[in-house]
């Protein structure tokens, strides 16, 4: 049985994007191989306060349920200590070389100036022992993640070579389901969850429909005012990919006026249903515990035998 590990790290908040490009194909893969889960220790990274991460990861936790994944797949990274036990000894195989090659740390490490966290430059390991743990063959990732899949694969061959077999070589993999979703104010980027909270080309799944339209209302189009999609024209072709990727259509819509009002319904048609289920889990908390404290626990049981392996294997036991 092919195991299948995704982690999303909380670093802001959900957003329209995550959905339906993410969360969506995530429950469409659900079952008893797949581990899906928040990577709080990745958020670690970068410069933070403590009472703000607890309450973006406890407002993920409730939303990962509440846009249906599976609570059996569920867990929070930290509540599994194999995760650092394990990074750890990959790290003592890991060269620092392929670490600076990281295309990530290379542009936090410039957004972030001159005091860059140790963390950061070590969480491709981390990250490694996130998927190791599992035995996840494939792992979904967008494209901004292949790299650190690839280091994953070369730190896992490198270790099965050197110490005797442990680990399974993992492989990206890029589900073809997922909506590729762009920012409504800079079309020719993502989507993102650390854009900030009040930034108005990001929807986040907490919004409210009066939020929606204003963001709708006001993201970037152009002057030809058609509706169709053209590459050159990117703010009107992501609205086109939002509504039909909330089961709408652009068919017969002869402005952008008509446009704006049609994605509006179908995004607020697509969220209603999850915040309502976020309200109903925020007012039953025990019960939400009781899930990840049963996901950590499955974790724990899958991820010991792994570690210990690891552990004899490099000469600790």
């Amino acid at each position: 049985m092919t195991k299948r590990l995704s982690l999303i790290t909380p670093s802001g908040r959900l957003t329209l994007g995550n959905l339906l490009g993410a969360l969506r194909p995530m429950g469409a893969t659900a079952g008893s191989s797949a581990f899906y889960g928040l990577s709080d220790l990745h958020a670690l990274t970068l410069p933070h306060e403590p009472s703000v991460l607890r309450t973006r990861t406890e407002e993920m936790a409730l939303l990962l349920m509440a846009s249906g994944l599976e609570p059996a797949t569920l867990f929070i990274q930290s509540h599994v200590p194999a995760h650092r036990s394990l990074s750890y000894l990959l790290e003592c195989v890991a060269h620092t070389g392929e670490l600076g090659r990281m295309i990530q740390f290379k542009e936090k490490s410039r957004r972030v100036g001159a005091s860059v966290r140790a963390s950061l430059f070590t969480y491709p390991v981390l990250m490694a022992a996130d998927i190791l743990l599992y035995g996840a063959a494939e792992v979904p990732v967008g494209d901004d993640q292949r790299q650190h899949v690839e280091l994953a694969r070369d730190i896992a061959i490198r270790f099965n070579t050197t110490y005797g077999k442990v680990f399974t070589v993992p492989q990206a993999v890029h589900p073809a389901a997922g909506a590729r979703i762009m920012d409504l104010a800079e079309p020719t980027r993502k989507m993102s969850k650390s854009a900030g909270d009040t930034h108005p080309g990001s929807i986040f799944l907490l919004d409210d429909a009066d939020v929606v339209r204003r963001k709708v209302a006001r993201a970037v189009t152009d002057s030809a005012g058609d509706v169709s999609r053209d590459p050159e024209r990117p703010g009107v072709t992501n609205l086109i990919d939002i509504l039909e990727a909330c089961g709408g259509s652009a068919a017969g819509l002869s402005g952008y006026g008509a446009l704006k009002s049609a994605v509006t319904d179908a995004v607020v048609s697509e969220l209603e249903p999850i915040q309502k289920r976020y309200r109903e889990l925020a007012a039953d908390r025990a019960y939400v515990t009781e899930v990840y404290a049963a996901g950590a626990a499955r974790c724990r049981e899958v991820t010991a035998p792994v570690l210990a392996a690891a552990e004899a294997a490099i000469g600790l036991a």
